[in-house]
């Protein structure tokens, strides 16, 4: 009889058992699970764009470098523009000059 009262006092006790060990643990199956369909729908997407996925982690080739912009050859090309316009600036003037010398002497 003790073991059958026995049983019963376990039974007992498990009817006014805090769950909370087994929510902690449905928790942790829940993340478990989340975590695992995560990893293989990251590994069927890396197997469709697997292209892409290397194309970010390749280095290019050392042979052809991208060529950077260099501050230097920018202000040369603006030095240069700057004097071609002023080139042109003066050449119209002179063009101009020309004309204004013609007109007077045509009008002496």
């Amino acid at each position: 009889m003790r073991g059958l009262s026995g049983g019963r006092m376990c039974a007992d006790a498990g009817a006014g058992m805090d769950y909370t060990v087994h929510e902690a643990w449905n928790d942790a199956t829940n993340v478990y699970l989340i975590a695992v369909l995560l990893s293989v729908g990251l590994l069927l997407y890396a197997r469709r764009n697997k292209r892409k996925i290397m194309r970010i982690f390749t280095v290019p080739a050392a042979g052809n470098p991208t060529p950077e912009p260099n501050f230097y050859d920018n202000l040369q090309k603006v030095r240069l523009r700057q004097q071609l316009d002023m080139y042109s600036i003066a050449r119209r003037y002179e063009q101009q000059q020309v004309q204004m010398d013609s007109v007077q002497l045509t009008v002496e």
